[in-house]
């Protein structure tokens, strides 16, 4: 791993570089490395994961000052969720750094979601235990709550709920979603999906998963309705 380029481009240092690179390696790595004795980033993806919950928690209750708390529950799952994580590890550039075996290198993992998304949970973790919760926050505040303000990850909102709410609201309305294309290589691909009202009226949504793609359809369709409401 890279471990000075990193630090560099994140402002970072490391007491323990093992506990960095921990973070990035992956179990793949780990098994066709086992005379190194490496360890993968499983257990720092377990810490990490409260972590971010706590951090993300703290956030939301200085900032939403009068959100009840089961909104800030509701709001707090989708900045958490594997699109989140996600979408963070690809504006840093997180898939750089990992330490992948050849085969699950070969096959897409280094832009796999949930690979992507474990690896900043793992970081996290990592560094909670390196630096402690005060840099953690320090990271946060400086990479992922501005993209929280700015609405950069919307898609992770819960646009589906949100719509059959207000479906459920008009008498003789039904709600379908369908998948109507697959496009890109396997370890890439993008999904269109389509959203009808009572077959008459549809709404596309694009998403580099199924339950983004219908997300985006639906967000779309909730514009359509209010907008004509």
């Amino acid at each position: 791993m890279k471990v000075n380029k990193f630090e560099d481009q994140f402002k970072l240092k490391f007491d323990n570089k093992e506990l960095l690179i921990q973070a990035f390696t992956h179990s793949s790595y780990v098994n066709e490395h086992r005379q190194n004795k490496l360890m993968d980033n499983e257990r720092l993806e377990f810490l990490g994961d409260a972590v971010l919950e706590l951090g993300v928690s703290e956030y939301l209750y200085n900032e939403y000052t009068s959100m009840p708390e089961g909104e800030m529950t509701k709001l707090r799952a989708t900045f958490v969720c594997e699109e989140s994580l996600y979408y963070f590890s690809n504006v840093l550039n997180f898939n750089e750094f990992i330490l992948l075996g050849k085969g699950e290198e070969q096959t897409g993992g280094r832009d796999r979601q949930a690979l992507l998304a474990d690896v900043f949970e793992a970081f996290l973790g990592a560094l909670f235990i390196d630096q402690g919760f005060k840099e953690v926050i320090k990271f946060l505040n400086e990479f992922v709550f501005p993209n929280i303000m700015t609405g950069a990850f919307s898609y992770a909102m819960d646009y589906k709920s949100e719509l059959q709410e207000l479906i459920q609201r008009r008498k003789n309305f039904k709600l379908s979603y369908d998948i109507i294309e697959e496009r890109g290589p396997s370890h890439s691909k993008e999904f269109v999906a389509e959203v009808k009202v009572n077959d008459e009226f549809s709404k596309i949504g694009i998403g580099r998963t199924k339950k983004e793609a219908e997300q985006r359809a639906a967000q779309n369709m909730l514009t359509e309705l209010n907008h004509n409401s």
